[in-house]
């Protein structure tokens, strides 16, 4: 690792350039880093550290920083939510891993720790029978019921966000032939997922299966793979996140499943059905496309229980 002689400040553009260039984030999250970024700027100038070089930032400043958000105040004049200050401080360790990519001596991102929220939710998924519940609601005597049927198993199968389900066109589904499902056959296909980040996604036999199903009633031509039926525009009918949110819910209610279940929550359950099975985690977050493995960490609720039935199986004092 080597100094610098140039201040945190004037890295700043670069470390935003390298957002752009090496990681390939959307302009949005740039934006958002930027301005995360511009409240450690104002804190350094208020304190004369404008000229601070990144090998003498220490974790007293960090910690100075940190009571400086938890002091300070939004728009309305109210104090910082946790969450808010977290991006705040995950932006300043974005910085200090570019540091470490460039070889310039730093703090360790890892050095700073996040704040908890008292909001910190705990990941909601459902159970194997819950899930098959869901799977089973929609009407399958019917085109819509079919898609339905087709966009749940699409959703568990292989953990898609809804907005990048949403984006998925009927060229990328290639079932070869009729007997592909009845071979078990899968398909893969790649995917730009969230911050333009490209990953491959896997559609197992069953899911496909259904898909086949529902494309076999579709007779129009829109590129989109989950369309609107009742819609009577020219223009194309693909399905929204938000109606597929409102179609899920419905089902929700029909099989009488909590009422907090979402997309979001057919993709914890992929999460978590992988690492029940006994799938690592590192891997678990290829599938899921997360950038960072403390995003899939999320899944502890797994991790931790699997991690003490193995002591109490293996340790030679429990047995």
């Amino acid at each position: 690792m080597e100094k610098s002689n140039k201040s945190i400040l004037k890295y700043i553009p670069d470390f935003l350039d390298w957002l752009d260039v090496e990681k390939g984030l959307s302009s949005k999250t740039q934006e958002n880093y930027s301005r995360f970024l511009k409240k450690f700027s104002d804190w350094l100038n208020h304190n004369h550290l404008d000229n601070i070089k990144p090998q003498e930032l220490t974790p007293d400043h960090v910690w100075s920083y940190k009571v400086y958000l938890a002091r300070s105040v939004d728009r309305r004049g109210q104090p910082l939510e946790k969450s808010t200050q977290t991006y705040y401080l995950i932006a300043l360790r974005a910085l200090l891993n570019f540091f470490a990519h460039k070889n310039i001596q730093a703090l360790p991102a890892e050095k700073i720790e996040l704040p908890r929220s008292k909001k910190d939710k705990k990941v909601h998924f459902l159970e194997l029978d819950q899930v098959k519940q869901l799977l089973e609601a929609p009407d399958i005597q019917t085109p819509p019921g079919l898609r339905d049927r087709a966009i749940l198993e699409t959703l568990f199968s292989t953990g898609l966000r809804v907005g990048e389900l949403v984006q998925l066109n009927r060229e990328q589904i290639r079932i070869h032939n009729d007997n592909s499902v009845e071979k078990k056959e899968e398909l893969e296909i790649s995917i730009v997922g969230k911050g333009n980040q490209p990953r491959t996604v896997y559609f197992s036999p069953r899911s496909l299966k259904w898909m086949k199903n529902y494309l076999d009633t579709r007779q129009d031509s829109d590129k989109a793979l989950f369309i609107n039926y009742r819609s009577r525009s020219q223009a194309s009918r693909r399905l929204t996140a938000r109606s597929i949110e409102q179609k899920l819910k419905k089902y929700v209610i029909q099989v009488g499943l909590p009422l907090i279940t979402t997309p979001h929550t057919l993709r914890h359950s992929f999460a978590t059905d992988l690492l029940n099975q006994g799938v690592d985690l590192r891997t678990v977050q290829e599938f899921l496309g997360h950038q960072n493995i403390a995003t899939t960490q999320i899944y502890t609720h797994v991790t931790n229980k699997r991690l003490r039935e193995v002591h109490y199986r293996s340790h030679s004092l429990n047995r």
